[in-house]
């Protein structure tokens, strides 16, 4: 028995005084609202209404159950109403999950001009680079970059990104600037663990691709990290082109073996599979769409 539908059963009785009355504004049989009511009555264990053939009337029971009845009817119609509403309108708390500097340098900058075109909406970013299940937690859409294997999850291409090799030029006068893939074996890694598990280092060399392991000399899981040891002449780095951007701009770090560089990957806006998604998701999508510039795939 669905409680909510016999309890505005039970409410359109006693409102109509009757049973037929009733059927007909609910759109259901007589039969069906009086086995409605018996279900409730059973499930209370008490009459909530004294039928006679000439009459419908509430018990004591009956009438302190149907203000209540009443109240939980007009929450609950009152929720759906919101609901509805928030689909239409943006409205309510949007919760963002992006990687950790891309998030700030990126994700920080299109959340604040979100949040200036849609004053109903509240919103939060959180910044991690490890992978979450955005039901468990809470989150209404994430940034992803690189290839996705969850299927649970619907994507949004929003551009692309090239792993790089960085390196201080201090470093490179020293050890020499690598030009080929053998040459690797001969200097220092700096290893970002947050890029995935594999210790390995991928490469396309005639179509192939290559992989390379070798022991870091230094590891981190922060992106920002990796990128602050290369600069003190640390060694060779692999990031995203993103993490290093500012350093090589001004000069701090260069790329090299930039023939070498893997298949670009996708960044990808991702949202929990639904039939109905809000309107404040689609708002935030939209606002992506129209105003990021997330190609990072030019050599």
């Amino acid at each position: 028995m669905d409680r909510i539908e016999a309890m505005q059963a039970f409410v359109a009785v006693a409102d109509l005084k009757g049973f037929a009355p009733a059927a007909r504004k609910l759109g259901l049989s007589p039969s069906a609202i009086t086995r409605l009511v018996a279900g409730l009555e059973d499930r209370i264990g008490a009459r909530l209404l004294q039928r006679t053939t000439r009459s419908v009337t509430l018990t004591d029971t009956g009438t302190q159950y149907l203000e209540r009845s009443r109240r939980i009817i007009a929450e609950i119609e009152e929720a759906e109403a919101s609901a509805q509403a928030e689909r239409v309108q943006p409205t309510g708390r949007l919760v963002v999950s992006a990687p950790m500097v891309f998030g700030r340098l990126h994700v920080a900058p299109l959340m604040t001009q979100f949040l200036r075109r849609f004053p109903s909406v509240s919103g939060e970013l959180r910044l991690s680079d490890r992978m979450i299940n955005l039901v468990d937690e809470g989150v209404d859409v994430a940034v992803r970059i690189g290839h996705l294997p969850d299927s649970s999850v619907i994507a949004r291409t929003m551009g692309d990104m090239r792993r790089i090799i960085v390196a201080s030029p201090r470093y490179l006068k020293k050890r020499g600037r690598p030009r080929k893939l053998s040459e690797l074996a001969s200097h220092d890694f700096i290893r970002f663990t947050g890029a995935g598990p594999s210790i390995d280092w991928r490469f396309k060399e005639n179509g192939r691709e290559i992989r390379i392991s070798r022991l870091a000399r230094y590891a981190t899981n922060s992106a920002d990290a990796a990128v602050q040891y290369a600069e003190e002449d640390g060694g060779l780095a692999m990031v995203l082109y993103y993490q290093a951007a500012e350093a090589i701009a001004k000069k701090r770090l260069e790329i090299v073996l930039r023939e070498y560089e893997a298949p670009v990957i996708p960044i990808h806006l991702v949202y929990p599979t639904t039939r109905l998604l809000s309107a404040k998701v689609w708002a935030f999508i939209d606002t992506a769409l129209e105003l990021c510039d997330w190609q990072f795939s030019k050599r």
